[in-house]
């Protein structure tokens, strides 16, 4: 009996000790596909319109949308037909030759055409590493491992803006673009060394339509779809507009604009762990969501109110906004893979159609608001969709 229970540790040392290894690895993955996307995404909008017109700047982001709608409601099929490592590697294959066709195509059309579907692949990609993640993860641990693992996508983020900023020499945007070109190799070379034995979950073959119904059927996992719906067009609307706002309304130039956004994401690298790893142990996710909703909408707000061009006062307001967003962001996260299982791709594939639907609603929310009031007063608009988000919160039910 010693001898078989001294077996069973040793087994479950050695498997922890892989996933340990492989948790690490998946960590290193996405802090090179997060720098990826992170140099040149605040400064995608200002390089789009010096080839086409900033109206055609919503267009753009929602052919976009739709498309990486499209390929993550097909992602469950794919994986099921290539597996998951093979799917990752080919996409990130296909991401290096789209960037190269950035880069080397000086055709508006071919480069605008490029340009969609990189970002297309780009939560495609996202979505084989989080197979790879919830393949490694163990519900007990679930908000400390989410924790950690955004953490460290969080902290390629905060250098994303910086390096971007100094890499663009007045309205030339190429450094940025070659810079994020070149992480795509270390990134290929990393999947294929460690995860070609990983082994597929098994993926059921579920409908669109019943995946669809047993989300509805479940209101705290319907709630918390439109909660992250609404984190997302925050974090879309940020991501188009702010940029552009900072530099053509409020004056800053480029490098200003990298300080101010690199110091504004702060906060996602320093509350996320310590937070997921309290969801876990101590406090109920939806608190902690409701109160980095309600700091997300009030101190949204309040940047329609900061006059003239003041770098300190609108790098404390966004970083505070962030405070609230980071809170919001890992308890959504803990929540849903505590509730979802594992192995459900599809309903994993629906709630990561959260982030391009968002692309889809923060224009058109842009343009109809702007039939009525000023580009300054936008930040209202969204700080009260924020803080209307607390009625789903306060009706979830938290997972202790």
């Amino acid at each position: 009996m010693c001898k078989s229970h001294d077996t069973i540790l040793t087994m479950k040392h050695h498997i922890h000790i892989k996933k340990s290894n492989a948790l690490y690895t998946i960590s290193v993955m996405s802090f090179f596909l997060a720098l990826h996307i992170a140099l040149p995404t605040y400064f995608n909008s200002s390089f789009l319109s010096t080839i086409t017109s900033e109206n055609n700047l919503s267009l753009i982001y929602s052919i976009q949308a739709v498309l990486t709608i499209i390929g993550l409601l097909f992602m469950s099929s794919i994986l099921r037909k290539f597996g998951n490592y093979r799917t990752s590697i080919i996409l990130i294959i296909l991401q290096t030759f789209f960037f190269y066709g950035i880069l080397n195509f000086t055709s508006p059309y071919i480069i605008i055409s490029f340009f969609i579907l990189a970002l297309t692949m780009v939560n495609l990609i996202g979505f084989t590493f989080d197979v790879f993640l919830g393949e490694n993860t163990d519900i007990e641990n679930t908000g400390a491992i989410r924790g950690h693992y955004m953490t460290v996508t969080n902290s390629a983020w905060i250098l994303g803006p910086l390096i971007g900023g100094i890499l663009i020499l007045g309205e030339n945007y190429r450094g940025i673009y070659i810079a994020a070109f070149a992480l795509l190799f270390p990134l290929v070379y990393i999947v294929y060394r460690n995860f070609s034995n990983f082994v597929d979950p098994h993926y059921p073959n579920i409908s669109l339509t019943k995946t669809l119904k047993s989300i509805f059927k479940n209101s705290d996992i319907s709630r918390l779809m439109i909660i992250n719906t609404v984190l997302q067009i925050f974090y879309a609307w940020m991501t188009i507009y702010t940029p552009i706002y900072l530099y053509k309304f409020v004056g800053f130039n480029w490098s200003e604009i990298g300080i101010i956004l690199t110091i504004m994401l702060i906060p996602f690298v320093l509350i996320e762990t310590p937070l997921g790893r309290l969801a876990d142990k101590r406090f109920g996710e939806k608190e902690i969501m409701a109160i980095g909703f309600i700091i997300m909408g009030i101190m949204t707000i309040a940047l329609s109110f900061i006059i003239g061009k003041n770098i300190i006062l609108w790098t404390i307001f966004l970083f505070i906004t962030r405070i609230g967003a980071a809170a919001a962001e890992i308890m959504i996260e803990t929540y849903f893979f505590k509730k979802v299982d594992k192995k459900d791709s599809e309903i994993l594939g629906i709630f990561r159609v959260t982030r391009p639907i968002s692309y889809l609603i923060a224009p058109l929310i842009t343009s109809v608001s702007l039939l009525f009031i000023g580009d300054e007063y936008l930040f209202i608009v969204l700080g009260v969709l924020c803080l209307l988000t607390l009625i789903p919160i306060l009706s979830i039910r938290d997972t202790a």
